[in-house]
């Protein structure tokens, strides 16, 4: 059976707190990641938010989206990474985010999304 897309979901433990807490290097992290994994980068919106200095953050591609969100006071980030189609390579991404945020810990959740029997005809 096929399926329209794959979706990593990626908890990142035990993080650099400046890094997480920074929307600006989160931004190009996160556009880098993308751009690693091979995907087409359509749009993005991040946001901080005081006091703790989280951030929220996604990233639309033509093949579905990128996004986190990070909680500095507990070193923690969840990440989420969902394409659609074969082309793109987001094991790439999870390496460099796992990289670039120095998870000292990190689990991933691969699903495989919309399966499928056979195509619609119309």
């Amino acid at each position: 059976m096929a399926s329209v897309g794959k979706h990593l979901v990626l908890d990142l433990k035990d993080c650099d707190r400046k890094r997480i807490s920074d929307c600006d290097f989160l931004k190009e992290t996160l556009l880098a990641a993308c751009t690693v994994a091979g995907a087409t980068i359509l749009s993005n919106s991040f946001h901080s938010f005081p006091p703790y200095g989280g951030v929220s953050g996604v990233v639309i591609i033509a093949e579905s989206h990128f996004s986190v969100h990070t909680w500095p006071e507990y070193c923690y980030a969840a990440i989420d990474i969902f394409t659609c189609g074969d082309s793109l390579q987001p094991e790439k991404a999870v390496d460099l985010l796992v990289r670039e945020l120095q998870a000292k810990d990190h689990s991933i959740l691969v699903l495989d999304r919309g399966i499928i029997n056979s195509l619609v005809e119309s």
